[in-house]
Parts: structure tokens; C-alpha cells; sequence
């Protein structure tokens, strides 16, 4: 890379359960294995990013169940079924989780661009391969807002050359990159010089692949569109 840096974050990176939640999860081990509870495989291929980047990585402690660290604190699921009904005390706990992760990526990357200059935000996230009976069919998806031109010319980059890698590749798929999210609250909040882009995974191509496989496709399509 020339003038860019990374910095990568994981925000459903774990299905644990803090012990002080434990009873409030008791019996939902199965949905905390699932795609509800976390992001499987993701973290795998964000710690290889970093590793390869030498770049800083932001990871979530506990399930998304617990606090979903990739939603606004004003949304409605932001917390679960399960933590929903917590007491104030344990609900202002999470919501002190949430702040943190949030602070830590908005001071790392203030602090890679005083450093580089510019740099990139890449979120790693994994979805399920089918979801209420429909069959998703990209392997990778880049979620970015169309209306920043910079977001759309890394996407863009990174599709052509995942493409020539025999990737099926899809943007903005299968979420839109403006919905309620992290990347979405930091371009408000950092304005121009934010770089945001979420990288989704299906599952079933992580499985066939693996993690290493993978993160190499993606490495070189990173340097590809950061140099």
C-alpha cells in the first residue's frame, strides 16, 4: 500500500455469553451456535487481514445476542429477546460495552490517519447461506455508500479483481451498506475522510474454502485497490 492503511474490526466475532448473563441464556446454546449468534468463521479471516496488513483489529467479546455491537444504541435490536428484559443496571453495563467498541474504532482510526494519512475501515462479517428458505447466491458481498465516491471506487477495485479470482461477488448484498450500522454512524460522524466497508462472507464458501484460502483472495484484492 502506498498512502493507505487498514484497519480492520469484527463486530460479531464471538457467541460467548458474559458469566453474569449466564442464566439469561440458559437454553440457548443452539441459537447462540447459530447464525443469530455470531458470525462464524469471520474473525478467523479478520485476524488474517490484520496479520497480513499489520494492521489493528477491533474484535466483539460476547454474541451479538448479548449487544449487538453493529447496531446504533438507539435501535430497537440493539439488544435480544434474551437481554431485552435485563434490569437497568445490567442493560447500562452493555450499553457501556457497545460505547467502547464504537470509541475504540473511531480513536484507532483517527489515530492511523494522523499516522498514514488516509485510511480504511474494513468490517468483517460472515452471513448464512440460506435465510427464510431463500438461497443467497454471491460468495462475497461489499456493502458501501454509493454516494461517497471514494467507498464506490474501493468496492469497485476490489469486486474486479475478487471477480478474476473466480469470486461471486455481489455490492451492497445482502444488506444495503447505509443501513443502521457502525460504518454507517462513522461516516456521519467523521464525515469525508472516512473510508467505510463492510466485507461479507457466506458461510457455506468459507466452509468450502477455509479461512486461509479465503483471506488470501481477499488480501491481494486489498492491495489491489489500496495501491
Amino acid at each position: 500500500m502506498t498512502a493507505w492503511a487498514l484497519l480492520v474490526s469484527c463486530e460479531h466475532a464471538s457467541r460467548r455469553v458474559p458469566s453474569s448473563l449466564e442464566p439469561a441464556f440458559a437454553g440457548a446454546k443452539a441459537i447462540l451456535d447459530s447464525h443469530r449468534g455470531w458470525d462464524a468463521g469471520a474473525v478467523e479471516v479478520a485476524r488474517r487481514l490484520s496479520r497480513r496488513f499489520a494492521a489493528p483489529l477491533i474484535a466483539g467479546r460476547y454474541s451479538r445476542l448479548v449487544v449487538d455491537l453493529n447496531r446504533s444504541s438507539h435501535h430497537p435490536r440493539l439488544f435480544s429477546a434474551w437481554t431485552r428484559g435485563l434490569d437497568e443496571r445490567q442493560r447500562g453495563w452493555l450499553l457501556r460495552l457497545h460505547a467502547a467498541h464504537w470509541q475504540r474504532v473511531a480513536d484507532q482510526l483517527a489515530e492511523i490517519s494522523k499516522q498514514h494519512g488516509h485510511v480504511v475501515h474494513l468490517a468483517v462479517h460472515s452471513f448464512t447461506p440460506e435465510l427464510d428458505g431463500e438461497r443467497r447466491n454471491a460468495e462475497i458481498g461489499l456493502l458501501y455508500d454509493p454516494r461517497r465516491p471514494g467507498e464506490r471506487r474501493l468496492a469497485s477495485l476490489l469486486r474486479e479483481r475478487l471477480v478474476a479470482s473466480d469470486c461471486r461477488v455481489r455490492r451492497n448484498y445482502p444488506y444495503r451498506g447505509v443501513a443502521d450500522g457502525l460504518p454507517t454512524a462513522l461516516r456521519k460522524r467523521l464525515g469525508a475522510g472516512y473510508q467505510g466497508l463492510e466485507l461479507e462472507l457466506n458461510q457455506a464458501f468459507l466452509a468450502r474454502l477455509g479461512s486461509a484460502a479465503v483471506s488470501a483472495r481477499v488480501a491481494d484484492a486489498l492491495r489491489f485497490a489500496l495501491d
